[in-house]
């Protein structure tokens, strides 16, 4: 049998037989190949952990008539290790091998793009660089748009005015002035935009901000939420009345803050954000990324 050798990184496994189990990994020059790995569930296997999903590996590779055969595997970069002991991180690496699984649906064809894509996601999770769920959500938006599914944002998609944009349609492809909105286009505050334009460039500097810093309201954010945003803080206000503080607002005891208006529509921005990369992958995909409805649940 014809050998090549190849770095990769493992989506999913599938027991086969007593102690086999056939492997899908994203290759650099192969796309996307699945093999089978003999003997990797036995105790004393030569194999180790090497094979598990999210492991970036060099893999030595015997060509098979159905299915080719993993020969030698060793380890380049073991990002299981740190992304499965943090839920939230584990959650959203989920999301990035499900995706990269299904936008590279023919195996054997050159796919470096998506590979370099996905192992960069799975290395900021290992090293905790940014919010796990950020981190997904971008990685969903930029496989999409190397796979040539680009929103389109600077312009609106029916006129071309570069002003008023204020709604996305997944449908149409991007964003809608007020004048020529479909029925189905959602409303965009000036925040949510930002915040999916940083989303698709890779800005994290921008998405950091929105998520550490609070990403402070700019000018023109929309007004027909703002009485929503005001519901919310004030009963936010009232549950903020007891001492106790949650560990996640990292406020110690008796030091209460209560939420601002930056923090409402912050939230209802990545809210917003959350919705569209969720339609976009399943309009596009043609088929639901359930890892990122359990992400945002």
């Amino acid at each position: 049998m014809a050998l090549y050798r190849d770095e990769g990184v493992v989506l999913r496994t599938v027991k086969l037989g007593e102690a086999d189990r056939i492997v899908t990994v994203l290759t650099k020059e192969h796309g996307k190949v699945r093999a089978v790995a003999k003997g990797v569930r036995r105790v004393k296997s030569r194999f180790g952990g090497r094979l598990e999903p999210f492991m970036r590996i060099d893999l030595l590779i015997a060509e098979g008539r159905s299915l080719d055969v993993v020969s030698q595997a060793a380890s380049i970069g073991t990002y299981a290790a740190e992304i499965c002991i943090d839920f939230e991180a584990y959650s959203a690496a989920n999301v990035i091998v499900e995706t990269a699984d299904k936008l590279v649906s023919t195996e054997h064809e050159r796919a470096r793009d998506q590979y370099l894509l996905a192992i960069g996601a799975l290395n900021a999770l290992a090293k905790h660089m940014h919010e796990p769920t950020v981190v997904a959500q971008s990685y969903v938006m930029r496989a999409l748009s190397a796979a040539g599914w680009t929103p389109r944002l600077d312009s609106c998609v029916v006129c071309g005015r570069r002003d008023e944009l204020a709604y996305f349609s997944t449908l149409s492809g991007g964003m809608m002035c007020l004048t020529d909105r479909t029925p189905e286009a959602t409303r965009l505050s000036r925040e949510a935009y930002r915040q999916l334009r940083a989303l698709i460039s890779g800005d994290w500097a921008s998405l950091d901000e929105a998520v550490y810093h609070g990403g402070a309201v700019r000018d023109g954010a929309e007004q027909d939420t703002m009485a929503d945003i005001g519901h919310r803080i004030g009963q936010s206000a009232a549950e903020s009345a007891d001492p106790k503080i949650s560990m996640r607002s990292g406020i110690g005891e008796g030091h209460v803050r209560a939420p601002t208006l930056a923090d409402a529509a912050r939230n209802a921005a990545q809210s917003a954000v959350a919705r569209i990369v969720e339609e976009w992958g399943e309009y596009y995909l043609e088929r639901p990324i359930r890892s990122l409805r359990l992400l945002h649940s």
